[in-house]
């Protein structure tokens, strides 16, 4: 038997409760997959994927062409399916539409399918394996944690989903087949973020967080609790609420093609998308196209400027970052202007072109109700921000020293603001990697410059077609070869080795002691951790952040995907107190431990931001207890960088000899920007 392609008690759609935005995002593009999907983004623990599962169970039931592996339309069959061509005809057998979820380790062949290369050459069969966009064509493809998914496959995912269309190409052999679904992705922001080139290929982009109103979290456990008590019963519950959905969705995909977009409703769009500086023109379709599916979906045949409204609040947030630690927005009074301006005069200001009617859907301006039979819900306010956790800067000075004498430890300093970030010259691990793929340093990947070939261990992925064609030279005489053609054997076969970039584990240990803030540095120290952090986001590193300061080390973000969260730690860090540099060299050694059981292929970089000097020691000389931390670290074979911060006509040189002692390179904070790299080398050059 067939298991089924979702569970079939799935937790109704109607009954989720609140998330109005995403339920309407995701409605929209039911109605109108051609608006190029949802992004959805929030806090672990808000029903993300429970409402994109439960999204297949009202999408209408598609028919398909019997035995075809693609789900060709019957009545319109995709001319060049791998598995046709089919005759069309007037009906065909009838399933419920598929939500496919395709799991963060999956690989490119099992995402686009795969030529089974060995029957090709030995045989000369051309056998494609359907992968997961075939899987999901006329459905829905969901993928959990997007942003944890490869870069590449991101884009393989978006560039189908845009073209509806996925090629396969091994070697010379081309298929493509027809990949028509609704392209669903969830995010937990804190784990990283999408590169803002990918962000803007998504379609719709919302964000969601847990009600604070205690009556409405209430309702959610009194819902969950009887839905794990009894799934039939409290499906059959909602089921006409469901069915209702259901019929509500096929009407507007009847109405989306009689639906007006008039030149004044275009004209909002494009005002809407120039007032807020969007780039490119992505934005202005994707905003055209949700209006008029919003338009559908209210009941409307022609777009009005309330279709607008609710369009740019779901297609532009996203799209207005200027850089990866910008958050995505949209200011409410930037939108209301830009309509405004673009209303044509004889317009009534004050009046909506909204009356009521069939609008009362989700994310509708003003309503907090729940749209679908489920009864009233209360919109919970969104949270208040967070207070003040700055304090007030104090300016006592302190000395330094090697030793363990010690003056009285300086009052803590407030956060100092970081200096504007600069592009910094990339740092490396030594050697030849196999993590996790990346933009850092040199690793055996599935992507990449081919740099040999080795007999396969299993399934030949990507052939290397000369050293396969000369390893079977040698034998054609003894297999009997008399005629053109080559004979292969399966020992023949040789897989290519491939050499691409990966992504490390960039572990950030900053001195935060008074000597560093004593002579102003901890702007600039700030600004070239921030620069070497945005470094890591676009080499798509891990990174984790230790301070010291004071009496002792901390852990002030574990290793963790999200650089935002990185950047911002740092900026709200505070200086002050004495330099327990061994601590803090001693707390990376702990997390490098716990890392290297965690993740065995992510290999680690070090980068050491201090001046070297150390004081505080418990037992003994603090610049020897350093040194011995130092030490220690470096007979684990870790990879590590100190930038020195030392300023000032008079150098102890104590970040140097941290340094030799790491078996790490150093680099004075001036000479971590690229261009003064450039600089160097053309001086060198010159002399």
């Amino acid at each position: 038997m067939t298991r089924a392609p979702y569970p079939r008690m799935t937790y109704p759609f109607s009954a989720v409760v609140g998330m109005d935005d995403m339920r309407l995002a995701l409605l929209l593009n039911a109605v109108s997959p051609a608006v190029g999907g949802v992004l959805v983004r929030g806090e672990k623990g808000t029903a993300k994927s429970t409402t994109v599962r439960a999204l297949a169970a009202v999408l209408p039931p598609v028919a398909v062409v019997a035995g075809c592996r693609f789900a060709c339309d019957p009545a319109a069959p995709d001319p060049a399916c791998p598995d046709g061509p089919h005759e069309p005809t007037a009906a065909g057998p009838v399933r419920p539409a598929r939500l496919v979820e395709l799991p963060v380790g999956a690989s490119e062949d099992r995402v686009v399918g795969s030529l089974d290369l060995e029957r090709a050459l030995t045989e000369g069969v051309k056998a494609f394996e359907p992968g997961l966009l075939a899987a999901a064509h006329r459905g829905v493809l969901y993928v959990d944690e997007v942003n944890l998914l490869h870069d590449h496959l991101v884009d393989l995912l978006l560039d189908a989903a845009a073209m509806g269309t996925a090629y396969v190409e091994r070697e010379g052999v081309s298929v493509r087949h027809a990949a028509r679904f609704l392209l669903v992705g969830t995010m937990n922001p804190e784990e990283g973020e999408l590169r803002p080139q990918l962000l803007d290929r998504f379609g719709l982009t919302v964000e969601v967080a847990a009600p604070r109103d205690p009556a409405e979290r209430a309702e959610v456990v009194r819902r969950r609790f009887a839905s794990d008590a009894d799934p039939a019963g409290f499906a059959a519950a909602w089921a006409a609420e469901e069915t209702g959905l259901a019929i509500r969705i096929a009407d507007a995909r009847a109405r989306l093609p009689r639906v007006v977009l008039s030149d004044a409703a275009l004209q909002q769009v494009t005002a809407v998308c120039a007032a807020f500086d969007v780039d490119g023109l992505r934005a202005d379709l994707v905003t055209a196209r949700a209006a008029i599916a919003h338009a559908a979906w209210s009941g409307r045949d022609e777009v009005t400027e309330d279709d607008v409204r609710v369009a740019a609040r779901l297609a532009l947030p996203h799209r207005r970052r200027r850089n990866p630690f910008d958050a995505p927005g949209l200011d409410e009074e930037t939108l209301e202007q830009a309509l405004s301006d673009s209303r044509p005069e004889d317009d009534d200001p004050d009046g909506g072109p909204d009356d009521g009617g069939p609008d009362d859907g989700p994310g509708d301006p003003g309503r907090g109700s729940n749209a679908y039979g489920s009864g009233a819900e209360t919109q919970a306010e969104p949270p208040m921000p967070g207070g003040d956790h700055g304090q007030e800067p104090t300016t006592a000075p302190r000395g330094e020293g090697g030793g363990s004498a010690d003056a009285s430890p300086a009052p803590e300093r407030a956060a100092v603001a970081p200096s504007d970030p600069f592009r910094t010259r990339r740092l490396e691990v030594p050697g030849i990697g196999a993590g996790a793929p990346g933009r850092r340093s040199r690793a055996r990947s599935e992507r990449g410059r081919v740099v040999g070939s080795a007999s396969p261990g299993g399934t030949v992925t990507k052939l290397h077609l000369v050293d396969t064609v000369l390893a079977a030279a040698p034998h054609q005489k003894a297999r009997g070869r008399t005629g053109p053609g080559l004979r292969i054997a399966r020992e023949d076969l040789r897989q290519a080795v491939l050499e691409g970039r990966e992504g490390n584990l960039v572990l950030f240990v900053v001195d935060a002691s008074g000597s560093m803030a004593a002579r102003a540095r901890m702007g600039a120290v700030k600004g070239a951790v921030l620069s070497l952090l945005l470094d890591a986001y676009q080499r798509r590193d891990k990174v984790g952040l230790v301070t010291f300061r004071g009496s002792s080390a901390e852990l002030a973000l574990p290793p963790t995907w999200s650089v935002e969260a990185a950047a911002a730690r740092l900026t709200d860090l505070p200086t002050g107190g004495r330099t327990p540099l061994a601590a803090g060299l001693l707390e990376a050694h702990a997390v490098l431990r716990v890392e290297r059981i965690r993740d065995p292929q992510r290999r680690p970089l070090l980068v050491v931001v201090t001046d070297g000097r150390a004081t505080g020691a418990r037992g003994g000389n603090a610049l020897a207890e350093a040194r011995a931390a130092a030490e220690l670290l470096a007979s684990t074979g870790t990879a590590a960088v100190v930038v020195d911060c030392e300023s000032g006509p008079v150098r102890l040189g104590l970040a140097g000899a941290l340094g030799t002692a790491l078996g790490a390179e150093t680099l004075r904070l001036e000479e971590l920007a690229a261009d003064a790299l450039a600089a160097t080398v053309r001086s060198a050059r010159a002399a």
